[in-house]
């Protein structure tokens, strides 16, 4: 039992208590005082009516001699006739045996009056006497009884008022106390929910309440938040140092070249990926001789310029990979000849503002390529679009578009005609990939998604999302999808994971429309786990934050996939309530011998576990990469190694 129900039971038994008590109490003085009325006027009529009857008997001239017993009844029985008396008995003193005269007023029933409350509050009746004199001689004493029914029905009467007025005091009380409660519990209720957010592995801080006994828990809930808040911080900062020590250039930032061709290796790989992309190569030309003139420290702050230049836009991948050539990843949905052009452009102008632009020669090249590409053709293409560049001048570019024949181009017109086609006559089918524990047993499935259109053609989700994303069709796909994956569960009875997009946690209208499905499902939420990619979940925080909130009253799971690369918050997770994470394919690709990402993975999922998170790899295609899984802390494993 709650302790406000405890509060509440306690509250209204001392009421009835006290109530109770005040109505018995008033009852019984309301019956004594009704008791010594009715005795006292039993005393006082007596004593009139003796008086009465000793003037009449002394007018009639009756005395102890002559004693009339039917004058004596005469004068008694207009007054019991009246019906105020229940008995008059008149007691002679003639010492006689048959010396006394009895009169009994008619029955009355108490018709108001409950039995059981007559019983309860029985009155003691004591009838009145007074002695009848005629002259200086005592002829006889006179006894008088009442009737009392007026007594209880009046006593009923008040004890209805009674009970009214404590009713309405009783409701009064009930409505101040339910305030009263309200305010005196509202800092309960906030504990309650701190500690809930604790065990939901969510360190957040609560002001400190103005009682006494509260405060001092509070604060110390509130200490170890923040304890744990800065703990994460430290740690998560230190992981972050660790993955740029790793993984990243030292003087461009960008990453190093085995990452670089891992993280591509991925893209190529990973069939929610756009299906076309491109990659753009910059090389500085004559760097050792860069070095001799400017000098180490404006070769590396040349080098950081034009960096930045790359990566200027959201989404790029930038590698270093040797000391003169600087490689960009196209984001999954640009145009590919506007963005190799603009990104040209950019760098050109740094170069442009440096003091020696004339001695740069920064050829420039980009190719695009299709996901069924293989990555050492794309790189070989690469290198002779830049052999072409460098032989063009110092600040060549060369543009080279490769369409892949197996995917006919279609106009913005037509994509929205098969994905709104698709969405309407649930044309999108989920495939099934297992996610399972490192000992085999199943966690969840995932559902690459796939679209039939009517002309046969099955598109993967690479081919279309980008689609989706720029007619603004995705959020409706994300709760579609969700639909087909409720419905899946509850004909399969499995788990099952739900990728959003990030077009989705920032549409209002979707996210309510998703919470919705969920309310309407809320025996198979249980088997639904939620993931947000990362790069959509820090690129928009704010409203990822307030996604997690939103979908964490549910017992559905939430997670984050492609974990890692890009992770430089992991310690900000602390009030967010996640469940897992996904470690990306990037990190994993060469996990068996690349000893810098098993340091890097290791102390990632040493800072998950303290979140109390499921970590779970991706992309795990060779059984040599489930080798080092169990010694790395991992939890879970999906691939196409994981039957």
């Amino acid at each position: 039992m709650s302790l406000i129900k405890q509060l509440w039971i306690a509250i209204i038994a001392i009421t009835a208590l006290a109530l109770g008590g005040s109505l018995v109490v008033s009852t019984l003085t309301a019956r004594q005082y009704l008791e010594e009325q009715l005795n006292n006027k039993n005393s006082d009529n007596a004593t009139v009516l003796a008086q009465y009857l000793s003037m009449s008997l002394l007018k009639a001239g009756i005395s102890t001699t002559n004693l009339d017993r039917a004058a004596i009844e005469l004068e008694l029985r207009p007054h019991i006739d009246l019906g105020q008396y229940r008995e008059i008995r008149f007691v002679i003193s003639d010492g006689s045996d048959d010396n006394q005269i009895s009169l009994l007023g008619p029955d009355t029933a108490i018709n108001d009056v409950p039995s059981w409350f007559v019983k309860m509050a029985a009155i003691e009746e004591i009838p009145g006497v007074a002695h009848v004199m005629v002259g200086w001689n005592q002829i006889g004493t006179l006894h008088l009884a009442s009737r009392s029914d007026y007594v209880y029905v009046a006593l009923w009467k008040s004890t209805q008022r009674l009970l009214l007025w404590f009713f309405v005091t009783a409701v009064i009380a009930g409505l101040a106390g339910s305030i009263l409660l309200l305010r005196i519990t509202d800092p309960l209720r906030t504990l309650v929910r701190h500690a809930q957010a604790i065990g939901e592995r969510r360190f957040i801080t609560t002001p400190e309440p103005s009682a006494l006994e509260l405060k001092a828990v509070v604060r110390a809930m509130n200490t170890l938040s923040e304890r744990v808040r800065q703990m994460l911080a430290e740690e998560a900062q230190r992981l972050e140092n660790l993955r740029r020590q790793i993984h990243e250039d030292p003087v461009t930032s960008l990453l190093e070249r085995r990452q670089f061709l891992n993280a591509f290796s991925s893209r190529l790989d990973d069939p929610e990926a756009s299906a076309q992309g491109g990659l753009l190569i910059l090389r500085v030309c004559k760097l050792i001789e860069l070095n001799h003139s400017l000098g180490r420290a404006a070769t590396d702050k040349l080098l950081r310029s034009l960096a930045e230049a790359l990566m200027g836009d959201s989404g790029n991948i930038g590698g270093r990979l040797n000391g003169s050539d600087l490689v960009l990843l196209a984001p999954p949905a640009a145009e590919f000849t506007q963005w190799a052009t603009a990104i040209a452009a950019r760098a050109h102008d740094v170069a442009n503002k440096h003091e020696n632009a004339d001695a740069l020669v920064l050829p420039i090249a980009a190719v695009s390529y299709s996901r069924s590409d293989a990555m050492p053709t794309v790189l070989a293409r690469l290198d002779t679009v830049l052999a072409q560049a460098e032989l063009e001048g110092s600040r060549a570019q060369r543009i080279e578009e490769h369409h892949d024949a197996t995917l006919p181009a279609r106009t913005q017109e037509q994509w929205r005609e098969i994905l709104t086609t698709a969405l309407e006559q649930k044309g999108l089918q989920l495939g099934t990939c297992p996610v399972r524990t490192l000992q085999g047993k199943l966690i969840h499935n995932e559902v690459p998604v796939e679209l039939a259109a009517k002309d046969g053609t099955l598109f993967k989700t690479g081919d279309f999302l980008p689609w989706a994303a720029r007619l603004d069709l995705i959020g409706r796909m994300d709760c579609t999808v969700t639909q087909a994956a409720l419905e899946r569960v509850h004909t399969d009875k499995e788990p099952i994971s739900v990728t959003i997009s990030a077009q989705t946690l920032q549409d209002g209208r979707c996210v309510t429309e998703l919470i919705t499905l969920l309310r309407a499902s809320p025996e198979l939420v249980e088997r639904l786990w939620l993931e947000i990619p990362e790069e959509g979940a820090m690129r928009n925080p704010a409203a990822f934050h307030a996604f997690c909130l939103a979908i964490k009253p549910f017992a559905c799971k939430l997670g984050i996939k492609h974990a890692g690369p890009r992770f430089s918050a992991l310690g900000d997770l602390h009030d967010l309530g996640l469940d897992y994470l996904k470690v990306d394919t990037s990190l994993l690709r060469d996990i068996e011998s690349n000893e810098g990402n098993q340091n890097f993975v290791r102390n990632f999922i040493l800072l998950a576990h303290t979140l109390g998170l499921i970590v779970i790899a991706e992309g795990i295609d060779r059984p040599e990469q489930q080798a080092p899984l169990a010694d790395l802390g991992f939890d879970g494993q999906t691939g196409r190694a994981v039957d």
